[in-house]
């Protein structure tokens, strides 16, 4: 697998000189201006963060400290397993951005709700905001669509036997995200961005993450797998079940969220030269390889961290996703006027579709012409 193994970078070259970032930023730095509103976080995104917290720790007082069936207890890691989802997708993910808050240090705390879920600060924001944020779909530099050789995400992948049938197994691989994540991943990960420099770039050292991701794992183990086998009459076995069900549910969760907005029919694989560079503007590059989805869907947008407004996600990381609604508009007009696509999905089960069908075709040789 490639994953990022090139320390040399792709640039993005705007040889057609246009202006459509310049204007559309000029346009939403008008829209804030005008209506005296914060780029962040707002009442309603403190809420939100609290009804998430409460979703994952919430079940988790209950199945410890309330007499219940095991069924019971069951039901509730799954919805502990949903919450774990939203806080990936709508506390830590803004706050690692740094767009929940104007303070740093509001930025970092919020941000660190990732070790509750088994992550890793770091290994995320590298692979998230270094990686992907910069060459979306982009292969051997985006690893987001460069994973296990099972799945194929990318034109430009090694197809592979088992990719012909990717399209039937990927919602199961896509539960083992997280639980992966948990287990090891963010050691291969720190390793691997260690010997790339870009643990470097990321103000981090090697020695010091290591420490920093056994502590946070140690804190997440003592709290999801010691306390309860202490206070609860129940088996390993019983206790790992409860345990994949939750990570289970927040990998299919947050998998198809990012997938929907990425590796569908309608999005683009641009490949760059030999020189390395993309000749386009950057953000023409995320309006070609980034799609919307349900936008209409408000409980749906809510729940996600508006990461259903992907377009605008791409654009503006910094910005917080619950003015993401508003600025779709902006963004829809200005792509309209430079004749640059804006690409979106009317419903959630429309993406979904698209995804499932993109996944067929990926797993497929192309049909050479006679």
């Amino acid at each position: 697998m490639q994953k990022a193994t090139s320390t040399k970078r792709v640039k993005f070259v705007n040889i057609k000189g246009t202006d459509f970032l310049t204007t559309l930023k000029s346009r939403v730095d008008q829209y804030f201006e005008e209506n005296g509103i914060s780029r962040n976080a707002n009442g309603w995104m403190v809420v939100k963060t609290i009804a998430m917290l409460t979703m994952l720790l919430g079940p988790y007082a209950l199945i410890l400290f309330l007499e219940m069936p095991l069924w019971t207890m069951w039901v509730l890691t799954l919805i502990m397993g949903m919450g774990k989802a939203g806080i990936g997708l709508s506390i830590m993910h803004d706050a690692n951005h740094g767009s929940y808050s104007t303070k740093s240090w509001i930025n970092s705390i919020i941000g660190k709700t990732i070790n509750l879920v088994g992550g890793h600060v770091i290994t995320w924001q590298i692979q998230h905001n270094v990686l992907h944020h910069t060459y979306t779909n982009i292969y051997g530099h985006d690893e987001d669509v460069d994973t296990i050789p099972l799945m194929r995400f990318s034109p430009d992948a090694p197809l592979r036997p088992a990719n012909k049938y990717q399209h039937f197994f990927c919602i199961p691989l896509y539960g083992l995200m997280t639980f992966f994540w948990a287990l090891h991943k963010d050691y291969i990960q720190l390793l691997r961005y260690h010997k790339l420099g870009l643990l470097k770039r990321s103000r981090g050292t090697l020695t010091g993450q290591l420490i920093e991701l056994t502590v946070t794992k140690i804190f997440y183990y003592i709290y999801m797998l010691v306390i309860p086998m202490l206070l609860l009459d129940i088996s390993f076995g019983q206790w790992f079940i409860g345990f994949f069900s939750m990570h289970f549910v927040a990998g299919v969760v947050l998998a198809l969220i990012f997938q929907l907005a990425h590796v569908l029919e309608n999005t683009d694989y641009p490949v760059p030269t030999e020189k390395l560079t993309i000749e386009n503007e950057w953000a023409i590059h995320q309006m070609k390889t980034t799609s919307n989805f349900a936008k209409e869907n408000r409980i749906l947008s809510w729940y996600c961290g508006g990461l259903n407004y992907q377009v605008e996600h791409h654009l503006f990381p910094k910005i917080c996703h619950v003015h993401y609604r508003s600025l779709s508009n902006i963004v829809k007009q200005t792509a309209e006027e430079f004749s640059v696509p804006y690409n979106t999905h009317g419903t959630f089960m429309n993406a979904l579709m698209s995804h499932f069908r993109h996944m067929k075709e990926l797993g497929r040789p192309i049909p050479v012409a006679v």
